[in-house]
């Protein structure tokens, strides 16, 4: 099922601009997120000594996070994604900046920062919902494929990633976690900034001729919320890719989170095994997503996802339950992040191929917080697994859960849609 979309009042010239405007907010926001999880729990660390109270505010963090997330929808189809992420980018740089200013005058206390951390999370899950529900709108103005959009976004998204992690640390080395927060502060201004300079000419999408948006701005909230819901429910290949996604994330934050550490102990690799490790990983999915972002349109969206994930999931896990040699490791990291790289140009082309232009924010933001639903849950898996049945037995319960996850869309014919282009 593919749903075309169009834009609302007459016609205009086709603008590359907004899509360049929104590929930079999303490298300056992106990268001052990753900032902040360094910083903020380095912070707490610091001033607090305690790892517990740390833990507390990482979940004050993330849970009303994927909340609102999945609960901004409605209202990003009706205000406009564009309007959401701007208001929410600029709610994040007061309440970002809001930290260092508190701690400098002497007023954060752990309850004051648990209130003020859980702000930024719920202003987070609606700003990074709508810039994502941009997307659509974005390729039909710079009449560009999906897949290109799509894998511009991936590349931003993983180079922020490592980028953002480096600076992170020679922030907190140089200037202090404090400082490091300020700055972060300002990303997310310098972002909103960007989208209000760069994105003004785009317009609501509506279904062309469907005369929703009129529908979808009557409907009350709870309706226009059960609606995004049922569509994502009534959609297989929808709710699939987002249950297979979720699973995937849940390992792959027990992998992140737990095992490689363990695995760099065990093995005497030491914290420089790890950071080499992810670093080669990432590096090697930047070319890949970058790739993707070229040629994607080219390839077979099915099989580039079952080929895709068949070299990035289980063998990551089995290579360190052999204890392989780091040169092996490293080496299958390449090639592993190689074709993650193309996994999400291609899953976000056939997500918004699928969505009607009115349902596009809510549907994609339940889609978005299902896929994040279980990564909180992912250290805790980990760490009951190694100590259930040791660091080899949880690689290998890993790996394969992770292949029949992924693998299991090889044997349900409703996935062969994903080669079906809008």
């Amino acid at each position: 099922m593919s749903v075309g979309t169009a834009l609302a009042g007459p016609p205009r010239t086709r603008s590359r601009l907004p899509l360049r405007g929104w590929l930079v907010a999303e490298a300056i926001s992106l990268t001052g997120t990753r900032v902040s999880m360094v910083a903020i729990p380095w912070f707490v660390l610091t001033t607090t000594g305690s790892a517990t109270q740390t833990g507390i505010v990482a979940f004050a963090e993330m849970a009303p996070l994927v909340a609102l997330k999945a609960l901004a929808g409605p209202l990003i189809d009706r205000v406009g994604a564009r309007r959401v992420a701007v208001a929410a980018d600029l709610g994040s740089f007061v309440a970002i900046g809001l930290v260092p200013l508190l701690h400098v005058a002497g007023l954060l206390s752990f309850p004051v920062l648990l209130v003020v951390v859980a702000v930024a999370g719920a202003l987070r899950g609606p700003g990074d919902g709508a810039k994502h529900a941009m997307i659509p709108v974005l390729v039909e103005h710079a009449d560009v494929p999906t897949e290109r959009a799509t894998g511009l976004a991936s590349t931003i998204e993983r180079t922020a990633s490592m980028a953002g992690a480096a600076l992170a640390g020679l922030l907190v080395a140089l200037v202090g976690p404090t400082t490091a927060l300020a700055l972060d502060a300002v990303s997310f201004l310098l972002s909103a900034l960007v989208l209000l300079a760069t994105t003004g000419a785009l317009r609501r999408p509506v279904a062309a001729g469907d005369g929703h948006e009129d529908e979808a701005d009557e409907a009350p909230y709870l309706h226009r919320l059960r609606e995004g819901w049922r569509f994502l429910r009534r959609d297989p290949l929808l709710l699939g890719l987002s249950l297979m996604v979720a699973v995937t994330n849940l390992f792959d934050q027990a992998y992140v989170a737990v095992l490689v550490p363990v695995w760099a102990k065990e093995t005497g690799g030491g914290a420089a095994a790890v950071g080499t490790l992810l670093a080669v990983f990432s590096g090697a999915a930047i070319a890949g997503a970058a790739l993707a972002s070229a040629f994607a349109t080219r390839l077979p969206r099915y099989t580039t996802y079952l080929v895709a994930f068949l070299i990035c999931g289980s063998p990551r896990f089995v290579v360190l339950a052999l204890e392989s040699p780091l040169w092996v490791v490293l080496g299958l990291a390449v090639v592993s992040g190689f074709g993650a790289g193309f996994i999400n140009p291609v899953l976000g082309a056939v997500i918004f191929e699928r969505i009607p232009a009115h349902l596009v924010g809510r549907v994609s933001a339940l889609n978005s917080a299902l896929c994040w639903s279980l990564i909180p849950f992912g250290g805790l898996v980990g760490g009951l697994l190694v100590g259930g049945i040791g660091m080899a037995g949880a690689m290998l319960a890993c790996g394969a859960a992770y292949f029949v996850a992924t693998m299991l869309p090889a044997v349900q014919p409703q996935w062969r849609e994903m080669d079906r282009r809008a």
